[in-house]
């Protein structure tokens, strides 16, 4: 496998919208974690799980959009590759990853799989959402972003 090598920071040039993958990154997690903390019953484990992953996803992305490169695929486990790519090994990561993958390999159709969490899962799906908004803030923003769940 050949794998290009990340350019220095002057040759890099942002892909136009991370700014929108981050807002809808933040929106996405914003809702799992206020869904989360009232326990609001329409909200239920798949529908947090599957806020959560689009979170982590478009803040990724964000992050890889704006450092002009992008994912080979949009598994957590091929999102986090990405993300090692740029920040270097996160090996306290590929556990919650590949958590998360397990509740859905929706991407081939020979190894499709769904499996809803549990309610008993959601405290750890929120907090993986949030771990990765902190890991991340310092990356997509000049400054401190609003607290997650805050109004």
């Amino acid at each position: 496998m050949n794998i290009l090598p990340i350019q220095p920071r002057h040759n890099i040039i942002p892909l136009d919208g991370w700014q929108l993958y981050r807002r809808d990154g933040e929106q996405f997690l914003r809702t799992a974690v206020s869904a989360h903390r009232r326990g609001n019953p329409r909200f239920t484990p798949e529908i947090v799980y599957n806020l959560v992953a689009m979170a982590i996803e478009k803040l990724i992305m964000a992050l890889l959009m704006r450092r002009g490169d992008l994912a080979d695929n949009h598994t957590m486990v091929d999102l986090l590759a990405a993300l090692e790519r740029h920040l270097g090994p996160l090996p306290g990561l590929t556990a919650d990853f590949t958590y998360l993958d397990d509740f859905q390999q929706i991407c081939a159709l020979e190894t499709y799989h769904r499996q809803s969490p549990a309610p008993a899962d959601i405290g750890r799906i929120v907090a993986i959402g949030l771990r990765m908004r902190e890991l991340l803030a310092p990356s997509l923003y000049p400054v401190p972003p609003p607290p997650p769940g805050g109004n």
